[in-house]
């Protein structure tokens, strides 16, 4: 939201409802299991795989109704918002910094089409072909491990109500 927006806005911030579920979103992603059990790589790109896999899951989810289309555009907005501010205390540019977040949200629409994919199949070998391609590995990495909480994860979130999800009770 620009500032004169915010200045004569008359409502909250639309991104406000979101908030919780992203907040828990990014908890999710921090979950020690990915990266001791399924041996993500414990490192800013295995980091960030995982935050765009639970961010690409609650897209998902908004896609099941036309009334929860909006809330992925809020969503997305609070992922460019985080990726910003860790870029600039990286110390990355105001010259670069716009390409570079740009580059990240075009990595997380590639996931979301590619749990989309292979979401619909009902077997796990799909699901974890896509985790081995979009996932960056430690020595000893199981995409099969990160496929299984994936698609239990993606159970949890489709069957849940929409007020119910940005309550963000997830659990993993």
């Amino acid at each position: 939201m620009s500032f004169f927006s915010k200045l004569f806005s008359r409502g909250p911030d639309p991104k406000e409802t979101i908030r919780p579920l992203w907040h828990r979103l990014v908890g999710l992603a921090r979950d020690p299991a990915w990266y001791a059990e399924c041996k993500v790589a414990d490192t800013l790109e295995g980091r960030f795989d995982v935050l765009s896999t639970m961010i690409a899951l609650a897209m998902l989810r908004f896609e099941q109704d036309p009334k929860t289309v909006p809330a992925s555009a809020r969503l997305t907005e609070l992922f460019v918002e985080d990726m910003e501010g860790q870029l600039r205390e990286a110390g990355i540019g105001d010259p670069t910094v716009g390409k570079k977040v740009g580059n990240l949200v075009s990595a997380l629409g590639g996931r979301t089409g590619a749990l989309r994919e292979a979401l619909a199949q009902e077997d796990n070998a799909a699901l974890a072909a896509a985790m081995e391609r979009n996932i960056t590995f430690a020595e000893g990495g199981s995409p099969d491990c990160v496929a299984e909480k994936v698609r239990k994860l993606s159970i949890v979130i489709g069957g849940l109500p929409y007020d119910v999800l940005l309550e963000a009770e997830l659990q993993l």
